[in-house]
């Protein structure tokens, strides 16, 4: 079976295989370069840069590399401010600024960046390849980014969301099992109802669309690749295989809770952006379990995490840190970019050739 396809053709891929976005401190221009020198689709989560930033950034990649890249936005959502789950995470977050020796929590003067600012950029700058979650751009918004001949692509977690992500518009949409890591992009129905596992979402997404299907969650090796190329995927989106990259701006709290003896335990969590999203189970996590309803709207707690976060970065204390991981983060190895692309690809050439 080619590890070929028309999702690699069109972009000039060497494999159909992607880096998934990573926001925060993973999201580094080093990781996204060498994804894409590597002969896969490298891609920055850039939805909590400044629009400056973001520009840097692009030109800092198209000046780094001479293949495609991806840089991924979040679609804003409508959010709403209730003073009293504000004030109940807030003491949450009080509780554990004083553990880290921090004085008390003040509401940020900026709760998120201006999707409209950076939308701007990515057209003015028009990169190879735009990607989103969490909704579907405006009929309008698709027309320009296609004007710039930018590649799309959306993210479903349901049949129903890449159906109408195709009639948006868009040039391929992942297909985001409910093992992957990080932020669900579910936008049409709650997240109780959009968890479906990749081995029956891909399949039914491929019969559903007549765009090309990328598979994410839980796939981390070639084994993952080889199953999900098998199903009827025309690409493979990897984000945990890589929080272990020699690249990654991953922490060493971070990436020694990734490594412990029997720390691959992952759950959703409202508790550290407000939005559920997939992680190891720590300290604050379990805190909040269970009292998601209670948990301002995203990008709130996010906004108010932060000071939080960084600091329990700096001081080596994991149980404070949003650790997002996908359910196979056990298979992930401490390894350079390019060689994970290769063992990776290499190990799914084997299967297929075999099968």
């Amino acid at each position: 079976m080619p590890l070929d396809t028309t999702f690699s053709r069109r972009l000039g891929l060497d494999y159909p295989l992607l880096q998934a976005p990573m926001a925060g401190e993973t999201a580094t221009l080093a990781l996204t370069l060498e994804a894409s020198r590597a002969g896969a689709l490298g891609c920055i989560g850039a939805a909590y840069f400044t629009p400056e930033k973001l520009r840097d950034t692009i030109r800092a990649l198209r000046a780094g590399t001479d293949r495609a890249f991806n840089i991924n936005l979040f679609m804003p959502l409508p959010w709403s401010v209730d003073p009293s789950r504000i004030a109940a995470y807030q003491a949450e977050i009080t509780r554990a600024h004083a553990e880290l020796g921090l004085p008390a929590p003040d509401m940020p003067a900026q709760i998120e960046e201006s999707f409209d600012a950076q939308i701007a950029v990515v057209l003015e700058e028009a990169p190879p390849v735009f990607s989103f979650t969490f909704g579907q751009p405006s009929a309008e918004l698709m027309q320009a980014l296609h004007a710039r001949n930018i590649y799309v692509i959306g993210t479903a977690t349901t049949v129903a969301e890449a159906v109408a992500l195709e009639q948006r518009g868009v040039d391929a949409v992942v297909a985001q099992g409910m093992e992957a890591g990080g932020h669900r992009g579910s936008f049409l129905k709650p997240i109780s109802q959009s968890l479906i596992g990749s081995m029956a979402l891909v399949p039914q997404m491929v019969d559903a669309v007549t765009i090309p299907v990328i598979a994410a969650g839980g796939i981390s090796d070639g084994r993952g690749v080889a199953a999900a190329l098998c199903l009827g995927a025309q690409a493979v989106a990897l984000g945990s295989a890589f929080l272990l990259s020699d690249e990654a701006g991953t922490s060493t709290a971070y990436r020694a809770a990734l490594q412990a003896d029997g720390n691959s335990e992952t759950s959703l969590t409202k508790a550290f952006s407000g939005r559920y999203a997939r992680g190891l189970r720590n300290d604050f996590l379990l805190r909040l379990e269970g009292r998601e309803d209670a948990i301002p709207d995203f990008p709130i707690p996010n906004a108010l995490s932060r000071p939080m976060r960084q600091a329990a970065a700096k001081q080596g204390k994991a149980g404070y840190l949003s650790l997002w991981a996908g359910q196979a983060v056990a298979l992930a190895r401490p390894e350079p970019v390019a060689a994970i692309v290769q063992r990776v690809m290499q190990q799914a050439e084997a299967i297929l050739a075999k099968a």
